[in-house]
C-alpha cells in the first residue's frame, strides 16, 4: 500500500540474542497470536535482529522500502518532512510494519526515527516467498495488517484535512470579525470622549439662561435640521462646497471653533441659509454655544450608529456561522441550498476582495431534506477549489435550478483549467496538485463521498477560462435515507 510509512533498522546488532529468547517476543506479538512453535522457530532464525538506541534516524522520506519490520520491543515514530512537519504515523513494541507482502508501497513517506530504545526483527523482501511457504497464515496475518494500516492512515490525513479546513474557517472568521470588532472599539472609545464634550456643551447652554420661546426656536431648528438631513442626499463634491460656505458664515458670524462645527452640519446636509433663523435672535456668543452643542450630539448619534453597524455585522457573521455548521438543529433539515451558499461565502469573505461573484439562481428552487452541514462542507470544498484556480483574483459563478427531478448547483471559474490527463483524478484520496504543505488532496474526495451520501453526484467540465463543477441533488430526498 503505498500510504504507509513504516521503519526499517540499518545498524546490525553486536551479539544475536539466543532463539528461544527471540520466539517468546516473538508469541507477544498480536498479529502472530496462534502460529505453531515451529514456524515462530522460523521467524526468529530468518529475521535479521535489529537494535538501536533512542534518538537514531531510521531512514528518510523518499528512500526505497525493502523489508518487512517486526518490533519486539522499543516505539519508533514517522514525520511528514515536506510541507509542514507532521506526526503521521507511530509503530510500537508488538506491531509489524514496514513492506509487508502483498503492499504495493514503493518509498517512505516521511523521516522515521526511534523514541525509545528499539529490537526488531527485518525480513528482506526477497525472503516474503519463502516465508509464505513456511508460515502460510503470515498471508492472512499481513493482509489483516495491511487493513489497519491503511484505515489508520486515512483517517490521520482526513483529521489533518479537517484541521486544515477549520484553521482556514478560523482564520477567515478572524479575519472578518477583527474589521466590524476595532470599529465598535474605536466608536465606544469615541463616544465616551463626546459624550464628555456634550455634557459640557449642554452646561453651557443652560448658562446662557435663554427663555422659553428661544429655547423653543432652537429645538424647532434642531429638529427640522435632522429631518432634512435623513431625508437629503448629496456626493461629496456638494458636501465640499457646503462645508466651505458654512465656514464662512460661521466666521461672519463669530463664531467660535467653526473648524469643528462647519464639518459636521455639512455632512448632515446643512447649508448656510439655513442658519439664519438662528442668527436673527442669538448673539455670537450663543450662537458659538448651540451650535457646538448641536455638531457635538449629531457626532455622538453618528458613532453610536457606527456602533450599531459594526455589531450588527458580527452579529450577521456569527449567524452565518450557526447556518454554516447547523448549530442546534437537526442532523437532517429542510434546506435552502442557495442560503448554504450564501453562509459558506461569508465564511470566505475574506479571500473574495478581488474576485467577482455572479450568482444565477432560480426563484422556483424547492427545499430539500439533507445534512445541511454536509452539504456546507461540499459547498466549501467547491468554493475553496474554485478560489485557488484563480489565486483569488477572478470571476466565480454559482447557479443553482431544477433540472427535472433533480436540483443542478454548479460552480464556474475563469481560472486556467484542469489538465486533460488530471481530469480523471482530481476525486482521488489525496491527490493534489498543490505544493507540498498547502494541501492533503481530500477536499474534492469529501465532496463526493458526501453527494454519494445524498444520493446525487457530481462531475466537472473544464477548458481554459471556463471550469465547471456540477453537482446534481435528488429533489426527493425520503429515499435517500
Amino acid at each position: 500500500m503505498t500510504t504507509a510509512t513504516t521503519p526499517v533498522f540499518d545498524a546490525a546488532a553486536p551479539v544475536r540474542t539466543p532463539t528461544p529468547e527471540i520466539v517468546e517476543a516473538l508469541k507477544r506479538v498480536a498479529p502472530l497470536h496462534g502460529m505453531e512453535d515451529g514456524e515462530y522457530e522460523w521467524l526468529a532464525t530468518h529475521g535479521e535482529e535489529r537494535k538501536e538506541p533512542s534518538g537514531t534516524s531510521l531512514f528518510e522520506e523518499g528512500r526505497p522500502a525493502t523489508k518487512m519490520t517486526i518490533i519486539l520491543k522499543g516505539e519508533i515514530h514517522v514525520r511528514r518532512e515536506r510541507g509542514k512537519p507532521t506526526g503521521i504515523f507511530s509503530a510500537r513494541a508488538g506491531q509489524i510494519t514496514g513492506l509487508l507482502p502483498f503492499s504495493r508501497m514503493k518509498t517512505y513517506g516521511g523521516h522515521g526515527y526511534v523514541v525509545t530504545d528499539a529490537w526488531a526483527l527485518d525480513y528482506d523482501k526477497q525472503i516474503f516467498p519463502e516465508m509464505l511457504r513456511a508460515v502460510p497464515s503470515m498471508g492472512q496475518r499481513c493482509v489483516s495488517v495491511l487493513l489497519d494500516r491503511v484505515r489508520e492512515i486515512t483517517r490521520l490525513e482526513q483529521q489533518a484535512e479537517k484541521l486544515n479546513a477549520l484553521g482556514k474557517l478560523a482564520g477567515n472568521l478572524a479575519h472578518e470579525m477583527n474589521n466590524p470588532a476595532s470599529a465598535a472599539q474605536r466608536a465606544a472609545a469615541g463616544l465616551l470622549d463626546e459624550l464628555r464634550v456634550y455634557g459640557q456643551e449642554k452646561f453651557k447652554l443652560g448658562s446662557l439662561c435663554l427663555d422659553d420661546q428661544a429655547l423653543r426656536r432652537i429645538r424647532d431648528w434642531q429638529e427640522n435640521i435632522r429631518e432634512h438631513g435623513r431625508s437629503a442626499s448629496f456626493d461629496a463634491a456638494q458636501q465640499s462646497l457646503a462645508e466651505d460656505a458654512l465656514q464662512t458664515w460661521l466666521r461672519i458670524h463669530e463664531v467660535r471653533e467653526s473648524w469643528k462645527i462647519a464639518p459636521e452640519l455639512a455632512e448632515l446636509g446643512v447649508k448656510a441659509e439655513q442658519l439664519e433663523p438662528l442668527g436673527e435672535f442669538l448673539n455670537p456668543e450663543s450662537l458659538s454655544i448651540v451650535l457646538a452643542q448641536f455638531a457635538s450630539s449629531v457626532r455622538a448619534e453618528r458613532i453610536a450608529e457606527a456602533m450599531l453597524d459594526s455589531t450588527a455585522r458580527i452579529f450577521d457573521l456569527i449567524r452565518a456561522i450557526k447556518d454554516y455548521s447547523y448549530m442546534d438543529q437537526a442532523p437532517i433539515q429542510e434546506v435552502d441550498v442557495r442560503q448554504g451558499l450564501e453562509n459558506t461565502l461569508a465564511m470566505l469573505q475574506s479571500r473574495l476582495g478581488n474576485v467577482e461573484i455572479e450568482r444565477r439562481y432560480a426563484e422556483d428552487v424547492p427545499l430539500i431534506s439533507a445534512y445541511g452541514s454536509e452539504l456546507n462542507q461540499v459547498w466549501m470544498a467547491l468554493l475553496e477549489n474554485a478560489l485557488d484556480a484563480i489565486k483569488d483574483r477572478g470571476r466565480i459563478t454559482i447557479g443553482v435550478q431544477v433540472s427535472g427531478d433533480m436540483l443542478l448547483i454548479e460552480v464556474w471559474d475563469n481560472g486556467p483549467g484542469i489538465p486533460a490527463e488530471l481530469e480523471d483524478r482530481i476525486f482521488e484520496p489525496f491527490f493534489t496538485t498543490k505544493a507540498p504543505g498547502s494541501g492533503l488532496g481530500l477536499g474534492l474526495d469529501t465532496a463526493q463521498r458526501l453527494i454519494r451520501r445524498h444520493r446525487g453526484y457530481i462531475t466537472v467540465q473544464s477548458e481554459p477560462g471556463a471550469t465547471c463543477f456540477q453537482v446534481r441533488l435528488p429533489i426527493d430526498q425520503l429515499q435517500a435515507y
